[in-house]
């Protein structure tokens, strides 16, 4: 065979494959500072959902990260790597579900299967709030602290997404269409929140130390 014709067929080959470029954000909030915790989306003709296994850790009486992002349909853990049990559930109408009392990774993952925004908490522990945002987007991620998120999207027009717990609706906010060619796409986004200080560990309540001593010595006789 012709070497030249087999180049000429891997070139075709490549100009036919879609090539994903990044999409960087940064969500600043109402004076300009980063914010975290803000979920991203981009939305589009021909952009599937990419479910991926996920998991919310329970740490030092948290959930970790506080805000989770996922693709409908998708199966998210909840991992208790705490040295105490906990009680995890929620009455959010996307998804009700609890998880008894346990320490350690539960044998079966809660799965999300209908769009919206579902609020954890923990039965024993009433300051613990962690967040599912469950989108039918075809991209998404969540903001670090530095408010930065990283996604790829092959050559489109897209819709674009805001949503953060801290909005006053708990209601997406659309951006302005976005163009991806080929190259890279840097925006920074601003949502009308305003700054909210770090909230201070929780000092432990007479019942928890109580429940805490309880179920401690029963794991241990």
């Amino acid at each position: 065979m012709n070497k030249h014709w087999v180049v000429a067929g891997w070139l075709a080959l490549g100009l036919g494959t879609a090539q994903a470029a990044e999409v960087a954000v940064q969500v600043v909030d109402s004076q300009g500072a980063p914010l975290a915790d803000a979920v991203v989306m981009l939305s589009g003709q021909g952009l599937v959902p990419e479910r991926q296994p996920a998991a919310i850790d329970q740490q030092n009486r948290r959930f970790v990260p506080h805000v989770l992002a996922v693709a409908t349909g998708t199966a998210v853990s909840f991992p208790n790597t705490d040295d105490i049990r906990h009680q995890v559930y929620s009455f959010s109408s996307p998804k009700r579900f609890e998880l008894p009392l346990y320490h350690g990774i539960p044998s079966t993952p809660v799965v999300f299967d209908q769009p919206g925004v579902v609020v954890v908490g923990c039965n024993i522990h009433d300051w613990m709030v962690g967040y599912v945002y469950v989108t039918a987007a075809g991209r998404s991620a969540v903001t670090d602290s530095q408010g930065r998120a990283r996604l790829e999207a092959p050559d489109g027009h897209y819709q674009l997404a805001l949503w953060h717990p801290d909005l006053s609706d708990k209601q997406e906010v659309a951006q302005p269409a976005l163009d991806v060619a080929g190259k890279p796409v840097t925006l920074k986004l601003q949502l009308a929140i305003q700054p909210k200080p770090q909230p201070a560990e929780p000092a432990s309540s007479a019942f928890e130390d109580a429940f805490h001593k309880a179920t401690h010595d029963e794991a241990h006789p």
